[in-house]
């Protein structure tokens, strides 16, 4: 509940924001002003007593009798002195003396149709008022001698009034009754605590009496059940209580708006006071209600008001509700979007009213987004996160530079041009030089890193490049060794062109871009003497660089500035090397002794795959480093196999490398030497028994063994022999017996191909006379010869057989060498 200072001149904003403990944190769902010009004339000589509201006209009823028409502004437009019904937009007028004080009237909702010139008034009795038609008025008693008739509302077809004992609707169609809602407190004097009514829709009435809310609903009766009852009957679907006396209802969508008379006990002298009246918007529920918002009003002269002198009309569709006080007349109206967003900012919710001014941004009048975002961000400033002000202003500033440099010059005044730096625009707009080379210098006297990064990720066309070298350049003279500074000095030179300063600096520093850039710029011409710094730096690399682009730095150009580094050129013409054998095979020969010296895990592959590398100089070079697998592929190659062998079997010892050699060579003297060799050395044979049963006739080996002599494994050795031995003979039998399948099969497909028919037709030609093989008269005889080859030729045609052979050949695939086809089918008639 938002409450006021107990100030009867006090602002009446001021007094449905305010609490007198602590400041609401619930946003208010109406805001308020007074009505003022006209209506103040009138309250300072006399007090109001009752109002209705109709279009853009207010008609305000005093407790001297009179009824001044106002304006929405509150200005007065017409006063009349007796009970008249006038016509806003017509000439129409009603004049009438009454012989007993009126108290309420209420005219039909369409009395501007002629059929519903109607009207009631309230005193002693409810008189109903009609037009006849002779335009004169009549009137008939619906109600009377029940009290005085304080609140009468009309809406459709029913009037609802309200008197001592209840609530009384009429159906003006039907001339009946329908209802009557007893009041439940009793106890309460009815002219101080008088009913209010509202028609929430055609239907839908609602009542407030002391503390007791109704709504009540009028429904249509089932015809079975009316006999002598009216049509129509009330249901009360809601009921509940309230905290204070109701003086006033009106309808909210589906929520009502009450104005409640408040009494308080004071703590001081214990004694009942008149407290301000509030205005509660809550949420009925069938037996009770959920209070949505409640704000207390400081009306003028609210401390001597009673329940009865509080009045609440409404305007339907604008939402606009007129709280009438003796005094005072106070105007309450929902709040727009401009108005929440007042109190947003006021809260200090400068993000939410941010949010909220971007989507309602086609309907806020008083606000501008731009103004909020600036007062969000001196709020964040003033707060102290520089970080979330800086990232906010990409969002709130953004295409406009000059707001931009006004807060990059705020943000150097309290010393955070770094917080700004990462937000800065760097396209579109772009600031002028000044302001990124004024940050630039902040991060080079404090955060060398920062600069870095800066620099970086900024384009150099940003701001002046010479300036920025220049202050780099000065701070190096304090640290020459800096490798931050320096690796940033190289990337401005880049952004520069000064490509050769920059590479210089990258090879200095054997940084990882120096071939990016070398490759971005074709820098290859600055780079022919620096090639052993670039191998050195990363020799994978720069070969795989030097390599890509031969046609800008020569394979010589390269071997001839490595040669003094024997190592780096064992790599370069490796790769070379691996990449095509033929390119440098100039330098063949002197790979043969860095291989040998720096890499001869490669070096017997490279004697096998190149073919210009001179075997007599490789030879020397293996047999002087007893290379021995070299040299017995060198001699191989050479023709020496005999020595080869030699060479593995007393140098290597290894039996399985002897025998593999000579299935390699496959030549029967190297065999005759392998068994010679190995004859009285038992490991040998017993290797020589388990491998040469496919090469060699294992009796000859047999044959040779000494008696007496111990062979380890002979036994598996023989067995294996005889295992092998048996395994060709069913390999061979399996092969025969596959291949006498086959060519079964092939037989028999060839027969059944040549035993089909020919389809011979008027189409087919002679292939040596070239007219059709069929004569044009069936009758005639005819003699055709057709061969497999599917050639056709007249019998006529064809040479005649030579002596020694009777078959007939096919002359075509004869001449073609493709073989001769055989006759398959001679046709005759």
């Amino acid at each position: 509940m938002a409450e006021a200072e107990e100030q009867e001149t006090g602002s009446l904003e001021e007094s449905t924001d305010e609490s007198e403990e602590e400041e609401s944190e619930e946003e208010p769902k109406l805001k308020y002003e007074r009505l003022s010009n006209g209506v103040t004339e009138i309250l300072q000589k006399d007090a109001a007593s009752c109002m209705t509201v109709h279009d853009k006209f207010l008609a305000l009823g005093t407790h001297y009798g009179k009824v001044y028409l106002l304006d929405v502004q509150g200005n007065i437009t017409q006063k009349f002195d007796v009970v008249q019904v006038f016509g806003l937009y017509s000439g129409e007028e009603f004049h009438e003396t009454f012989d007993c004080p009126i108290k309420i009237i209420a005219v039909h909702p369409h009395f501007v149709r002629s059929s519903c010139k109607q009207f009631v008034t309230g005193g002693k009795k409810l008189l109903l008022f009609e037009r006849s038609w002779m335009n004169r008025w009549k009137s008939v008693v619906l109600h009377e001698g029940e009290g005085n008739i304080r609140s009468v509302k009309w809406r459709g077809h029913l009037i609802a009034w309200a008197n001592n004992m209840g609530v009384k609707i009429f159906d003006i169609i039907s001339k009946q009754r329908i209802t009557n809602v007893p009041r439940d407190d009793i106890s309460l004097r009815p002219d101080m605590y008088p009913c209010s009514l509202c028609w929430k829709d055609n239907v839908t009435l609602i009542i407030g009496w002391g503390t007791s809310v109704k709504i009540c609903s009028v429904k249509e009766r089932h015809a079975s059940e009316m006999r002598d009852l009216p049509s129509r009957y009330v249901e009360i679907v809601s009921q509940f209580e309230t905290e204070f006396y109701v003086s006033g209802l009106a309808p909210l969508c589906d929520q009502l708006v009450v104005l409640s008379y408040v009494k308080e006990i004071s703590e001081k002298t214990e004694r009942e006071y008149c407290a301000r009246p509030r205005l509660d918007i809550i949420q009925p529920l069938s037996e009770t209600c959920e209070e949505i918002s409640s704000d207390a009003l400081t009306v003028r002269g609210f401390q001597e008001n009673e329940c009865r002198d509080y009045h609440l009309e409404y305007s339907e569709g604008e939402s606009l509700f007129y709280i009438v006080s003796p005094r005072d007349v106070v105007v309450a109206k929902e709040r727009d979007q401009d108005d929440h967003i007042d109190w947003l900012l006021e809260k200090k919710k400068y993000e939410e009213a941010l949010m909220a001014a971007e989507i309602s941004q086609k309907n806020i009048k008083r606000h501008k987004i731009l103004d909020i975002g600036l007062a969000y961000i001196n709020h964040l400033v003033e707060r102290g996160d520089y970080d979330i002000a800086a990232r906010k202003c990409q969002k709130i500033l953004g295409k406009n530079a000059a707001l931009w440099e006004y807060e990059v010059y705020k943000f150097k005044e309290i010393g955070q041009l770094k917080a700004i730096s990462p937000y800065l625009p760097r396209g579109d707009p772009v600031l002028k030089p000044l302001i990124y080379e004024m940050i630039l210098h902040e991060f080079l006297e404090s955060d060398y890193e920062g600069f870095a990064t800066l620099i970086r990720e900024w384009p150099g066309d940003l701001y002046n490049n010479s300036v920025i070298v220049q202050a780099v350049r000065d701070h190096l003279k304090k640290d020459s060794q800096n490798k931050t500074l320096l690796k940033t000095l190289a990337e401005l030179y880049t952004y520069d062109k000064n490509y050769g300063n920059a590479l210089e600096i990258y090879l200095t520093l054997r940084h990882k871009d120096v071939f990016q850039l070398i490759h971005k710029h074709n820098l290859f011409s600055s780079i022919k003497d620096k090639i052993v710094l670039l191998m050195d730096f990363d020799s994978e690399k720069a070969v795989d660089m030097l390599l890509d682009n031969e046609d800008k730095i020569s394979i010589k150009k390269v071997v001839e500035e490595l040669e003094d580094r024997p190592e780096l050129q064992h790599v370069y013409l490796h790769k070379l090397f691996k990449r095509d054998h033929h390119k440098g095979q100039r330098y063949h020969e002197k790979q043969i002794s860095l291989y040998a010296e720096y890499d001869r895990p490669n070096l017997l592959p490279f004697l096998r795959d190149s073919t210009h590398c001179p075997l007599e100089k490789a030879l020397e070079i293996c047999q002087q480093r007893n290379f021995v697998e070299e040299t017995v592929y060198l001699l191989s190659r050479m023709g020496n196999s005999r020595s080869a062998l030699k060479m593995i079997m007393e140098e290597l010892h290894d039996v399985d490398k002897a025998i593999e050699f000579a299935k390699e060579q496959d030549d029967g003297e190297l065999w005759e030497d392998l068994i010679l060799y190995s004859i009285d050395k038992p490991p040998f044979i017993t290797g020589l028994l388990n491998n040469i049963g496919t090469h060699v006739d294992p009796i000859l080996l047999i044959h040779r063994i000494k008696e007496g002599m111990e062979i380890p494994n002979l036994r598996d050795s023989l067995v294996k022999i005889l295992q092998d031995y048996n395994l060709q003979i069913l390999l061979r039998e399996g092969c025969k017996k596959i291949l006498v399948a086959d060519s079964l099969s092939l037989l028999k497909k060839m027969h059944r191909t040549q035993m089909k028919g020919v389809l011979v037709d008027e189409e087919n030609i002679c292939e040596s006379c070239l007219s059709p093989v069929l004569p044009s008269d069936a009758a005639k005889p005819f003699s055709v010869v057709v061969f497999h080859c599917r050639h056709m030729f007249h019998k006529e045609c064809l040479p005649m057989p030579s002596m020694n052979s009777a078959a007939q050949f096919c002359n075509i695939c004869s001449a073609k060498n493709r073989g001769p086809g055989s006759a398959i089918l001679e046709m005759k008639k």
